[in-house]
């Protein structure tokens, strides 16, 4: 086991940054600011990449002012440790592997004939120039990986991991996948993929190897989803 079952924090975080991520982020940022700025910018990429920075700082800020600075933690608190060699083969299993498993629900969605398009990459490939891909890239395999690895496997993975190892993967990867509703197309994928996220979090004790693998898999998936 190497992510710590220290009871670091309380459930008044837990309340308290579960509140931010289910409640006011989708009120204030995913609906009031992100109509805002396409009134203002009148376009759904540039909209959407800025709602997305201004929820990777909202995020990454909450976390450090109400779960690390009140309780005297670090950054490694919630996993961000350095990246070790060995890890590296991890990583690189772990992220064949997710694509493997990204595939087969693609295509069981398929079969059912559910729909795997995706509002985000279809106002991409709308206005497809290279900049734009630039920007949806980085939005997609580096911003939204960093601060998602953050909040939901460094912080509430840890934090339901008092209850075991099994209900910590399953609740904080229910969690990740209900906030990405209304993409319901996403949603069997966002659940796997979060589940490996844990395992490779609690396997490795460092969100940077899931950080990785998460960038790797959401560049290969928007790059084929806009380029194909």
């Amino acid at each position: 086991m190497n992510v710590t079952t220290e009871k670091k924090w309380t459930i008044r975080e837990l309340i308290l940054l579960l509140s931010l991520c289910l409640v006011v982020v989708p009120i204030l940022l995913e609906n009031i600011l992100y109509d805002q700025l396409i009134r203002w910018l009148d376009n759904t990429l540039y909209a959407g990449t800025l709602t997305g920075f201004c929820m990777a700082i909202v995020f990454t800020t909450a976390v450090y002012w109400i779960a690390l600075k009140p309780n005297q933690l670090g950054w490694r608190a919630v996993g961000l440790t350095p990246l070790r060699k060995k890890m590296w083969k991890t990583i690189l299993l772990w992220t064949i592997l997710l694509i493997l498993i990204s595939i087969a629900l693609v295509v069981v969605m398929d079969v059912l004939s559910i729909s795997t398009n995706n509002a985000k990459t279809d106002s991409l490939k709308s206005d497809l120039t290279p900049f734009t891909f630039v920007i949806g890239f980085l939005s997609a395999a580096v911003v939204s990986p960093i601060y998602e690895e953050i909040f939901y496997r460094g912080f509430l993975y840890t934090w339901f991991r008092r209850w075991g190892v099994r209900r910590a993967m399953i609740l904080s990867s229910f969690i990740f996948m209900i906030v990405h509703i209304p993409t319901y197309n996403t949603l069997p994928v966002n659940f796997a993929s979060g589940l490996v996220f844990c395992w490779v979090y609690e396997k490795t004790g460092s969100i940077i190897p899931a950080i990785i693998i998460h960038g790797i898999v959401n560049g290969i998936g928007i790059s084929l989803s806009v380029l194909a």
